[in-house]
């Protein structure tokens, strides 16, 4: 998932999983008259029940009398985080629905939904699969609806990398079909889930999944997110199962808000007038602009020009006037605590796959509501939304025929979900905040 251009004793046992069970509480976010603020600062997130990757390999922590790494196993998993439906037919998808939308109600927490089913979804790459056509895609998030409570908050996002890794993107992965016609379907299919999800509850806060910020381009992305019905619905995520730094994804989810105010409602269809990272001319700098850098943090202050994001600001302040954007974005700080991987020069991976169980990677910031309200009021919440410690999947850096991953002293990485003991624990040692 998440390609980028620029380039998820007994007793002692016992005691841990109690650990790794503690919830937090407090009040569901009443319906609200404004959607400036639908998560409300303090907002308490569903924690799911972790799975037995997790608690298996705390209790082989605990024989080893390794208390540290099998406290911050613990911490890890409990910690809010999405819950992902991505198969079964359209009954079992509502019984399970339903299932986390009682269990979240019961503990007055607000939980995260992953819809992600789409028919050919990933490309046909680690994380294949998906309903068998747009016709049965529909009827299972139509389940995946019915089982919700009406006028209950909850946060959905739709198909991850659905949208940044569209048919036409990879159409080597359809041979002798009609990519046109399959792309059509994906974001109908898309718009579709938007629409079913919102209609069976309408204080679900919908999200399109929209890649991130060293993937495509925001006129790109605005495009395509106003193909699929993003104005009729809460907004966008980014970063699901990413790594990039959560103050350049806060920049660039501001200037797909930018541009979707821009091509809406000042200038219906101008993408072209769209700044992004590609290019950081502007105002600001005289339009002196350059590409931005991935490698580093983003800012309007910054003296290296290739990480200096007020030109690109400068540039909407100019062509929007006193338009104001109003689509919202979340993002996912599962595993960016340290930012996106740069193997080294000495590798010479044929494809490093900087996206695919990268080392050195730790978790990021905790699940939080509105916490940017000044710099970023548009942005609703950093959400926990890959569960860390799942493989990305079974990685080769691009070396043709090999079946293990240099990078992890060359074993064969789980299958893409399956949990991850080694990943998963230097998540937790390097995460950033550090887990206590």
């Amino acid at each position: 998932m998440n390609r980028s251009f620029l380039c998820r004793g007994s007793v002692a046992l016992a005691t841990a999983v109690t650990l790794v069970g503690l919830a937090q509480f407090g009040a569901v976010a009443p319906a609200l008259a404004s959607t400036s603020s639908p998560l409300p600062p303090g907002t308490h997130f569903f924690i799911p029940a972790p799975g037995s990757g997790a608690l298996k390999q705390i209790a082989q922590l605990l024989v080893k009398h390794d208390a540290k790494d099998a406290g911050l196993i613990a911490g890890e998993v409990a910690t809010p985080q999405a819950v992902w439906f991505t198969k079964g037919t359209s009954t079992q998808v509502k019984q399970s629905v339903h299932t986390t939308a009682l269990e979240s109600s019961l503990s007055k927490t607000v939980p995260t939904l992953v819809v992600y089913n789409v028919p050919g979804r990933d490309c046909s790459q680690y994380s294949s699969g998906g309903a068998g056509s747009d016709a049965a895609y529909q009827a299972w998030v139509s389940g995946f609806a019915a089982g919700l409570i009406k006028n209950q908050r909850v946060v959905v996002i739709v198909e991850p990398d659905g949208l940044a890794n569209l048919p036409s993107d990879c159409p080597a992965a359809y041979p002798g079909q009609d990519v046109a016609a399959i792309t059509a379907g994906r974001i109908a299919d898309i718009k579709y889930a938007g629409q079913v999800i919102t209609k069976a509850d309408p204080m679900a806060l919908v999200y399109l999944d929209a890649g991130h910020s060293a993937w495509h381009s925001v006129a790109d992305m605005t495009t395509r997110l106003e193909a699929a019905g993003v104005a009729n619905v809460q907004g966008f995520s980014l970063n699901v199962s990413n790594y990039q730094y959560t103050q350049n994804l806060e920049e660039y989810g501001s200037w797909i808000t930018d541009c979707i105010a821009y091509t809406t409602s000042v200038a219906v269809g101008d993408t072209g007038n769209c700044g992004d990272m590609y290019w950081s001319g502007g105002p600001a700098n005289n339009w002196t602009g350059a590409a931005l850098s991935p490698s580093g943090q983003w800012s309007t202050t910054a003296t290296d020009p290739t990480l200096n994001t007020a030109g690109i600001d400068s540039r909407y302040a100019s062509i929007l006037g006193s338009t104001q954007p109003t689509a919202h974005y979340v993002l996912d700080t599962s595993r960016n605590g340290k930012g996106p991987w740069t193997p080294a020069v000495s590798s010479s991976y044929p494809d490093p796959q900087t996206w695919c169980n990268p080392p050195g990677a730790g978790l990021g910031a905790r699940p939080q509501a509105d916490p940017t309200p000044t710099t970023y009021p548009l942005l609703d919440a950093y959400l926990w939304v890959k569960t860390p410690g799942q493989s990305d999947g079974q990685c080769n850096r691009g070396i043709a025929g090999s079946t293990t991953d240099p990078e992890w002293g060359g074993t064969v990485d789980p299958a893409a979900g399956d949990w991850f003991p080694q990943q998963a624990l230097q998540l937790a040692q390097n995460a950033v905040p550090a887990l206590h």
